[in-house]
């Protein structure tokens, strides 16, 4: 196998390729260091077949979808990942193969609702959930503190104390550790309850990352367009949420209101279908097209998405052109679909 870190630097992107087929995959690639990976999959002849984002990122700008275009690899995310155009979504226990090579894939939420490890090869790539002495913040893009100790604790910390741990950044010179040796000396976890950790995660006071705004709602997204401002993090903080069941119930009332799909055409008519009676307006064209439904300006309007994030977005977008009752469905039509409530689809 061959196996490489491949920005030297804070964050980190691996390639991992198959020797015998020449089959590769890239792990968590940056934008800025597109040409650097090309460069590297031509020198060594490798094919890159699979690149995968271990967590919708707040730090920086994904690689993913342009080296897609430029590889026609696939993208393989989690299942809650809330951006469009994904190629494969995984689930806790799944398996991929690339050439000879083994993936395996735990999910492990709690830094975000999306995050995932990666085992191949006696290897942990860990995205953001465990570092080298250290963990992903827990206190944006609906990061859990509990969550991820359990994440941490009931499924890294089963594996053998040799797999070898590689994480998405590291600040201190660091380039890989051990299950082991986390499980031992890292500061944050070792000796401490879970209690104890919620208690910690929480009082951290961390600055928020640069460029947040231009990093996660684009990540979340998938728009690379100057011409949508998204909205604030103080602004989506404002937007009020409805459970699944919750909006059914509107539905069903006397006075229903105006159900905004936000997604893409290829998601609401693909497996996770749509509900009964929405409107499509995808999240690039809302601002735009915001006046065909501006006799609902008074009304109650919900938006609808795939996790419950660009909708989200939408549901600020909206509010911020006067739209005066807007929500947003927490968990989109993931948790929808999860509760057993009825969709359209394509095909029905």
């Amino acid at each position: 196998m061959l196996f490489f870190e491949l920005n030297r630097s804070g964050c980190k992107t691996y390639l991992l390729a198959c020797q015998e087929t020449g089959c590769g995959v890239l792990i968590d690639p940056v934008r800025e260091r597109i040409d650097r990976y090309l460069g590297v999959l031509a020198y060594h002849r490798v094919r890159l077949e699979l690149i995968i984002d271990t967590h919708t990122h707040a730090d920086h700008r994904s690689g993913i979808w342009e080296l897609r275009d430029l590889t026609g690899a696939r993208v393989v995310m989690h299942r809650r990942a809330p951006a469009p155009h994904i190629d494969i979504h995984v689930d806790d226990g799944a398996q991929l193969e690339v050439g000879r090579l083994k993936l395996g894939f735990l999910f492990t939420p709690g830094h975000s609702p999306d995050s995932m490890c990666i085992l191949s090869e006696g290897r942990v790539f860990t995205g953001d959930t465990l570092m080298i002495r250290g963990t992903g913040r827990a206190d944006i893009a609906g990061g859990d503190a509990g969550e991820q100790y359990d994440s941490i604790t009931r499924k890294l910390f089963t594996l053998s104390d040799g797999t070898m741990v590689f994480p998405a950044h590291d600040y201190r010179g660091h380039t890989s550790s051990t299950i082991g040796e986390e499980k031992r000396l890292n500061p944050r976890l070792a000796g401490r309850t879970r209690a104890a950790y919620i208690d910690l995660m929480n009082n951290l006071h961390l600055a928020l990352p640069d460029k947040i705004q231009e990093a996660l709602q684009a990540n979340e997204s998938a728009i690379d367009d100057d011409s949508l401002k998204f909205p604030s993090l103080a602004q989506l903080n404002e937007v009020r949420q409805l459970a699944p069941a919750e909006v059914y119930q509107r539905i069903a009332s006397a006075a229903p209101p105006l159900i905004l799909d936000v997604r893409e055409n290829d998601e609401y008519n693909g497996e996770l279908g749509h509900i009964a009676g929405s409107v499509l307006v995808p999240l690039k064209e809302l601002s735009a097209r915001a006046q065909e439904f501006a006799g609902s300006r008074s009304a109650e309007v919900i938006a609808i998405c795939r996790a419950g994030v660009r909708s989200t977005t939408a549901a600020a977008i909206l509010t911020g052109l006067g739209f005066e009752h807007v929500y947003n469905m927490r968990g989109g039509m993931l948790d929808w679909v999860d509760a057993g409530l009825p969709v359209e689809r394509s095909n029905s």
